[in-house]
């Protein structure tokens, strides 16, 4: 059986001017699932914000909110499945139960969030658990873990490796890097604790994927 690999892609990749990026997205996983069966899970990115916004001035309370994020993530999780073709689970799985019967497919799966609360880091993270996968990378918009937003500070100093606990201290204290940039949140780091996953915060770029499935030291690998 191939080793799986569940990989949280940004959802700014699914934004209305990616089309490209998304075509060869699905070109590197069907060239991936030759030495390992990908899962990923799809983020909600600017479009979910855009209808979050627009729905909470509206007076909708969260729990809404938090579905209609989960839809716009499964929407964006359908682009890429149409992208792959047969070679992807013909659709979004709803629940982890129907997560591990699609990856028993031997299929490439994509999946959106599965339930409200949860962002789709700590989904990935529950489905990797769920799957006994071997890694997990959370590939965001940045390229690892920085002591500070490095959107907005150029002395930003990146981690190659962060101990747990350090990396839950800096999502408590420091609103602006939970904020800032999508690296990962309570509910996850939890998940991954308990279960001892494997997991590597990296950029969304396929080549920087591929490095790290491979065993390169890229992003920032997260010590439990």
């Amino acid at each position: 059986m191939k080793k799986r690999i569940v990989i949280k892609l940004s959802g700014r990749l699914f934004g209305m001017d990616n089309v490209k990026a998304l075509k060869d997205y699905a070109t590197f996983l069907v060239k991936l699932s030759k030495i390992c069966q990908p899962v990923i899970v799809a983020g909600g990115g600017t479009i979910a914000r855009h209808y979050i916004s627009h729905a909470r001035s509206s007076g909708a309370d969260e729990s809404t909110l938090d579905e209609l994020g989960i839809e716009i993530s499964r929407l964006n999780a359908k682009l890429l499945i149409y992208a792959l073709g047969n070679k992807a689970y013909s659709h979004p799985p709803t629940t982890l139960q129907e997560v591990r019967h699609a990856v028993d497919d031997g299929l490439i799966v994509i999946a959106g969030g599965l339930h409200p609360g949860q962002s789709t880091n700590g989904t990935a993270a529950l489905i990797a658990e769920k799957i006994k996968a071997e890694q997990f990378l959370n590939a965001t918009d940045v390229d690892g873990v920085y002591d500070m937003d490095p959107n907005k500070f150029k002395n930003a100093k990146k981690f190659k490796k962060i101990e747990l606990k350090n990396l839950k201290n800096i999502l408590v204290h420091e609103d602006s890097v939970a904020g800032g940039y999508d690296l990962m949140d309570i509910v996850a780091l939890k998940i991954i604790e308990r279960s001892k996953i494997q997991t590597r915060i990296l950029k969304a770029d396929p080549k920087t994927i591929e490095k790290a499935i491979k065993g390169s030291s890229v992003g920032t690998e997260i010590i439990i």
